[in-house]
């Protein structure tokens, strides 16, 4: 794996919050945000390491990607990507809880059948019985398998993560006051009392979600306003997940949302050029 120049990984400036008028707008503008991590990944090691999260997430990730592209510049290159899960519950795969079965109906399924095809990890079913950390330790493998042995680098390092905000603050299954985000050394771990059902789960740790290249929040609709305000007008003070994640990434987060999501949210907008 060639290393990617660890200035890109400083805390620079405040996180960037893209908002538009409704999620018609923000699609297109989220698609070009994704190409140009794809095109900078690929260029970097030959493929695009993204991990996604569940909710509202793989829709709206849908509508972004499955338009046909408009040329060159515009292609999302699916067989160069490689798709993690930034959490998971533990759950069959075909279950209405599973992350994978909502990315599956929603995005890959809608690939053309006879088109190029991304490569996806799931959580091995076969230990959904065992004890939650068999899961979380079987996963981190699969990330040792894909980007270094953990004898050579000290985190992972994606190209892009794909957020959500829970209405709590949440993200992955990072949740407020939980005694999962002083996790230090895990890449992956599990969670067995999420206060959101259901229960068992794993997720990435917040050391690997904050040593990504690049983190995309994406939040929509007048019912995240309350939060939005905690995270962008009291930020790290607040402790929630997503301000810590905003606080240790700094201009390396970008934030894409609609208008009622933010309505009197005291915080700098930028706009976003196509």
């Amino acid at each position: 794996m060639s290393s990617t120049p660890r200035q890109s990984l400083g805390v620079h400036g405040q996180a960037n919050l893209f908002a538009f008028p409704n999620v018609g707008a923000l699609a297109p503008a989220l698609r070009a945000y994704v190409i140009q991590c794809q095109n900078a990944g690929i260029q970097r090691h030959g493929s695009f390491k993204v991990a996604v999260s569940g909710g509202s997430l793989p829709k709206t990730l849908a509508s972004a990607l499955l338009v046909p592209s408009t040329g060159p510049a515009d292609t999302v290159a699916w067989d160069k990507w490689e798709i993690f899960f930034a959490d998971e519950r533990v759950v069959p795969l075909d279950h209405e809880d599973s992350n994978y079965a909502l990315l599956k109906s929603e995005l890959l399924d809608k690939l053309p059948s006879d088109g190029p095809k991304p490569t996806i990890y799931p959580i091995d079913e076969a230990l959904i019985k065992d004890d939650t950390t068999e899961v979380a330790d079987a996963y981190e493998q699969v990330l040792v398998s894909s980007f270094a042995s953990r004898d050579s680098v000290r985190l992972p390092i994606f190209d892009l993560l794909l957020l959500g905000c829970g209405p709590d603050g949440h993200t992955c299954s990072l949740f407020p006051r939980h005694s999962l985000l002083r996790e230090e050394n895990a890449w992956v771990a599990p969670i067995d009392d999420s206060p959101k059902p259901p229960a068992k789960r794993i997720t990435l740790t917040l050391p690997v979600v904050t040593h990504a290249v690049r983190v995309a929040f994406v939040a929509t609709g007048a019912g995240k306003q309350g939060i939005m305000k905690q995270i962008f007008e009291e930020g790290g003070d607040s402790g929630l997940p997503c301000a810590l994640v905003n606080m240790q990434t700094g201009d390396r987060c970008s934030w894409f949302v609609d208008e009622p999501a933010v309505q009197g949210v005291s915080y700098t907008k930028r706009g976003f050029n196509l």
